[in-house]
């Protein structure tokens, strides 16, 4: 198995700098230290039969990419590894004589304008989805089914409960059959002896559907009774995200986003509008610039400065900006895939002649 301890002594580093925060300028005191980087397999291992494509630490601090790899996600303009290619002068910790042969220039083509921009888009629904978890936050006791059904009562749906409440019922006496032709729809049966044995309206507190009895003839239905079975599917499918996010959450990063009262995770949509940002200088001056000239203002909406719907209509708006200057941007359409091929066999052949 290949990690990063068998990489550094087996395998050949490239190209080896500090990321994310730091490399933007937009770092805090409280910032771990990212590292990304390039290796190039040693011949044995590149001519064996397992190709290693990526090599990570448990937390993804460290994150390293064979030099295949690397040049594959460069011909796809992907922004975390033109970042990386372009690492400011202070955050390059190795840099490997042969990495010289790659410019940034090389694959820099309109494709930039999905992969920054449209993926801020991305983030920015990553935002909203964060906003709404957040105001709308689900109680850890779940719902049931008979929190989705009602029952008919002068021209009226009234609460299942309500209904047992006002009645003195035990929904476990109930009985449903299903009326025919009406999804979801039941005449509500009582058995007030205990001699009719009837299934309840649930099995047990977890089940997912009613239940349905024998009712004998002669006995006179109680109610009719709707399940909300849609409403009941969303609950269910959103009470899952919700807690499953809850599991998952950075707590530090959460308390930062409800402490500043915006509801909306800040981190994030500061990255969407660096994002944003370089996507435009690509179109204009051809060049990624990683260090953020603009710190102070991407800070302040880390710090929750703005409103979160003004973001978003901030970002709209320069997104329609970005798509104006692509299109008269004399950038290619594509990096050139065979000149990026012919760069990786001429790579790999000058570090296996050494």
């Amino acid at each position: 198995m290949i990690d990063i301890e068998y990489l550094r002594r087996k395998s050949r580093i490239l190209l080896e700098c500090i990321s994310g925060s730091k490399a933007y300028g937009l770092d805090l005191p409280t910032s771990d230290t990212d590292i990304k980087g390039v290796f190039a397999l040693s011949k044995k291992d590149f001519y064996g039969l397992t190709y290693t494509d990526q090599v990570n630490n448990e937390t993804n601090d460290i994150v390293f990419y064979e030099l295949k790899r690397f040049i594959e996600l460069l011909v796809k303009n992907n922004p975390n590894l033109l970042d990386l290619l372009s690492s400011p002068e202070d955050c390059i910790l190795y840099k490997d004589p042969v990495m010289n042969l790659i410019k940034p220039e090389m694959f820099l083509s309109r494709l930039c304008r999905t992969t920054f921009a449209e993926y801020a888009m991305t983030q920015i629904k990553n935002a909203k989805g964060l906003n709404k978890k957040i105001s709308n936050p689900m109680e850890k006791e779940r719902k049931s089914v008979l929190d989705f059904c009602y029952i008919a009562k002068d021209q009226e749906a009234i609460s299942l409960k309500d209904w047992l409440i006002e009645k003195g019922y035990d929904q476990s006496r109930c009985g449903l059959v299903k009326i025919a032709h009406m999804n979801d729809i039941y005449g509500l049966y009582y058995d007030f002896d205990s001699t009719l044995k009837f299934k309840g309206i649930i099995h047990k507190e977890s089940a997912n559907e009613v239940a349905l009895s024998s009712v004998p003839k002669g006995v006179e239905p109680e109610g009719i009774l709707s399940f909300n079975r849609n409403s009941y599917s969303v609950y269910c499918r959103e009470y899952k995200e919700f807690w499953e996010w809850v599991g998952k959450r950075n707590n530090e990063r959460y308390e930062n986003t409800v402490s500043h009262g915006k509801n909306y995770d800040a981190k994030n949509m500061m990255h969407v509008f660096r994002l944003l940002d370089m996507a435009e200088e690509i179109a204009l001056y051809k060049k990624v610039i990683v260090r953020r000239p603009n710190r102070d203002q991407l800070l302040g909406i880390r710090r929750g400065y703005f409103m979160y719907e003004d973001l978003v209509k901030q970002a709209e708006e320069k997104i329609e900006h970005i798509h104006s200057i692509y299109e008269r941007s004399d950038l290619p359409d594509f990096p050139d895939k065979s000149r990026a091929e012919n760069l990786l066999v001429a790579m790999r052949e000058s570090l296996y002649s050494l």
